[in-house]
Formats: structure tokens, sequence, C-alpha cells
């Protein structure tokens, strides 16, 4: 058994304190967990014991930083690991984190798919997709989300026109048009239909 020789509040941050045993710092952990487990001078803990105690104080902070994260916008699950993994958290201590938050539906990837395709109107349905998978989604989320997901073929109409607008409507302006969509991640069927729809205005 070890011995707590000093609990004292940390000068740069009020809500947490120091933990001394026998003479030499031991860890910091949240003034509320400290008074929760009673902790005091003179006391014979265990210092596994301890290490649980401050694995709590980990885990509140960290899902602490974890909301104020999402405060500002939502976030996908990976992000959201990632963003505490640079905070130096542990896995144990993330796994809980994200349990947390998917209990209290703080965190849900097909939400986000949701929300996240119906706010970009000038992306493609694979730019969409691509975007996802770069953030952590499940592929099979994003299929499910986007599988009734077409490209809007008015404003592919409408990006097609701004493209050639100043240029004369030739076969090549038009296919370089055609082309430049394409390359966007616009469908094929959906940018032929609106070159087909140019060569009809100019007829």
């Amino acid at each position: 058994m070890a011995q707590i020789t000093s609990v004292e509040p940390q000068i740069k941050d009020k809500t947490r304190c120091s933990i001394y045993v026998d003479g030499r710092f031991y860890c910091g952990i949240k003034l509320e967990v400290a008074v929760k487990y009673r902790l005091k001078a003179g006391m014979e803990i265990d210092k596994s014991e301890l290490d649980n105690i401050q694995l709590e104080t980990e885990k509140l902070q960290a899902t602490d930083k974890a909301l104020t994260h999402i405060s500002a916008s939502p976030k996908t699950e990976k992000q959201l690991r990632d963003f505490l993994a640079k905070k130096g958290y542990v896995n144990a201590v993330i796994d809980y984190v994200m349990e947390r938050l998917h209990y209290y539906g703080y965190v849900n990837d097909a939400d986000y798919c949701k929300v996240y395709s119906q706010s970009v109107s000038n992306k493609s349905k694979r730019a969409i997709q691509m975007e996802l998978l770069k953030r952590g989604v499940d592929k099979n989320i994003i299929e499910e989300t986007l599988s009734e997901y077409a490209d809007d073929g008015e404003e592919i109409f409408t990006l097609l026109k701004k493209y050639l607008r100043g240029k004369e409507i030739t076969k090549e302006n038009v296919y370089k048009g055609c082309r430049y969509l394409i390359s966007k991640g616009y469908e094929y069927d959906a940018v032929k239909s609106a070159c087909e729809r140019i060569y009809g205005e100019e007829d």
C-alpha cells in the first residue's frame, strides 16, 4: 500500500488537483473525482486503485473536450477519434468517450452523411462519396445514404452554361465542358443530357 501525502489544487486549472504519493507527484485528477473518492493526505491506497481513479478523470476530461469539439460543427467518429488521439488520450479512454457519445446520439455517421450531402449543392455524387470516405465514414453507410441521391440535371446544365459563357457553342467547346464536369465527378449520363440541351437551345 502507498500513502497519499498531499492533495493540492493546480494553479493553472482550478478544476484539477495534484496527488502526491509517498512525497512525490503521482498524477493529476479532476477535483470532483478527488472529492468523490475522498482522497486526502494520510490516506492509504493501492496504486492500481489510484490509477483507475485517474483513468476516470481522463474519461471525464476527454468527454468534455469531445463535446466542445463537436459543438462547433458535427464530426464523424473517425474525426473525433483522431482529435482525441492527438490530445494524447489512450484507446481505452477514446473508446469510452465514443460509447457515451453514441449512446446520447451526439455521433452518428449515417446522420452526418445525410446532413453533409444536403448541405453541398455544388458537389457531384462521386465528390461527396470521396469526401465522406476521407472523413472516415464506412463505405456501406455512404452507399446506403446516397442510394437515392442523383446528380441534379438542372444544376449540371447551369454549370455547363457557366463554363461556356463567353465561348462559342462549338462541338469542341461543349466537349471540353462535358469533360470538365465529368472530371469533377458528375455522372456521365447526366452530363450528356446537359450537352444535348445546350445543342437544343442553339437550334
